[in-house]
């Protein structure tokens, strides 16, 4: 259960700490904390990464206007988040070879606001976020036309998506992709 992954959790700052005990209240209220008809559901996600270069890749989400990371909703049954990032990630990336990297440990938790569209109200995301590795860049195919992808610096990334929440996402990546001195 979501609880789990979340037990040995340790948010960094007022507004994560919040944002994951609202997770974990989510999480002991629900069976199936990631039905997408509740008002907040969980999500997973991912920063892919390559570590060789130090890039990453970004999706352009038509619907959020905006450049992210990849991922999404759990399907009927799944509830592993870690799971649900890597095939997400698969799908949105075409890449073949994504794998944990450099652990498989939840590196963000995060309350994202959803406005509502395609028949959908207004709901919030309880994303966990995850960096998937591959060393094979190229291979980055779109899933749809719309759904661009692009491989990017850490610091473009930043540029990209402004004051999104995804910026404290790649400060914890920074660290991890910068080259040993």
């Amino acid at each position: 259960m979501i609880s789990g992954w979340l037990a040995g959790y340790r948010p960094q700052g007022d507004t994560e700490t919040a944002d994951v005990d609202a997770m974990r209240r989510l999480a002991a209220a629900e069976p199936d904390p990631w039905l997408r008809s509740l008002p907040m559901h969980f999500t997973a996600s991912a920063l892919v990464v390559h570590p060789d270069s130090g890039r990453v890749l970004l999706r352009w989400h038509q619907r959020m206007g905006r450049w992210l990371q990849v991922g999404g909703h759990g399907d009927p049954g799944e509830g592993d988040p870690l799971a649900i990032a890597l095939r997400e990630a698969r799908e949105e990336t075409g890449l073949p070879d994504l794998r944990p990297w450099p652990d498989d440990v939840i590196r963000h938790a995060v309350l994202c606001n959803v406005p509502a569209g395609n028949g959908e109200p207004a709901h919030k995301h309880a994303d966990l976020r995850y960096f998937l590795g591959t060393w094979r860049p190229e291979d980055a195919t779109p899933e749809s036309p719309g759904a661009l992808l692009r491989w990017v610096t850490v610091d473009e990334a930043r540029a990209l998506v402004g004051g999104n929440n995804l910026r404290h996402t790649l400060d914890r990546a920074e660290d991890l992709l910068r080259p040993a001195a």
